[in-house]
């Protein structure tokens, strides 16, 4: 069984989270014609896996409710993120720093929505996830650049029942210090964000987590568009 998503209806879907909207709106309060855009962080030492996988079903789920959206996902794996930067520490010789660029594309007034994800380690977020959003330290002092924008958060674990949930309510705790408008899966699931099962590296067989997927990228989208309505004051 491949390692990505595998199956052709998903692969499909994850395909439309790849292209960029083609519709451009106005960011609210801009002024401008900014494409407003909803991206997500995939924060898996594993480049291209299942945590990317689900954050392309939310992704293309967001597109598909909001069509004149953009997307973007993140991927986390291949960048070099000191966590210990976020404590004022000067960079070690020999190391390099990929941040600014992650906190370039989260600062973008275009982006009105976050979708975080993490694989599920011990029943918490991944290590490259904590450096993250401990380095997102940044963000707040950079005039608060999250607030008030839409976050999720989507988890992959190893079990059914792997930790996911309470990885999604740790790394909720750390945006809610960026002062986002946290969201869960909304109807018809109501949960508190996306839960899915890595089985055989790959999440296709796990019908009920992609369907979380798909409810939190709806959701993130539908709030984000309200909160910040093409065009609006």
């Amino acid at each position: 069984m491949s390692n990505s998503i595998g199956r052709r209806d998903l692969l499909k879907l994850a395909g439309v989270a790849a292209a960029a909207g083609a519709v451009a709106t106005e960011t609210r309060g801009e002024g401008n014609n900014a494409p407003q855009k909803i991206v997500g962080v995939c924060c898996s030492p594993r480049k291209g896996k299942t945590t990317a996988d689900a954050l392309k079903l939310c992704l293309a789920a967001a597109q598909e409710h909001a069509p004149a959206l953009q997307v973007e996902l993140i991927e986390l794996a291949d960048m070099s993120i000191p966590a210990y930067l976020a404590a004022g520490l000067p960079l070690r010789p020999g190391e390099t720093d990929d941040f600014p660029t992650v906190h370039a594309k989260l600062a973008d007034p275009a982006v009105i929505g976050i979708i975080v994800g993490s694989p599920v380690y011990f029943g918490n977020m991944s290590a490259l996830c904590k450096a993250f959003l401990d380095r997102c330290t940044s963000l707040r002092q950079d005039d608060f650049k999250l607030r008030n924008k839409v976050a999720g958060v989507v988890a992959v674990g190893s079990t059914r029942n792997g930790g996911q949930e309470l990885t999604i309510q740790s790394i909720k705790t750390a945006l809610l210090g960026q002062d986002v408008i946290a969201v869960g899966t909304g109807q018809s699931s109501v949960r508190i964000g996306a839960t899915l099962w890595n089985q055989e590296d790959s999440i296709a067989q796990d019908a009920f987590g992609i369907g979380t997927a798909k409810d939190l990228g709806r959701h993130v989208a539908e709030i984000a568009v309200k909160l910040w309505p093409p065009g609006g004051e």
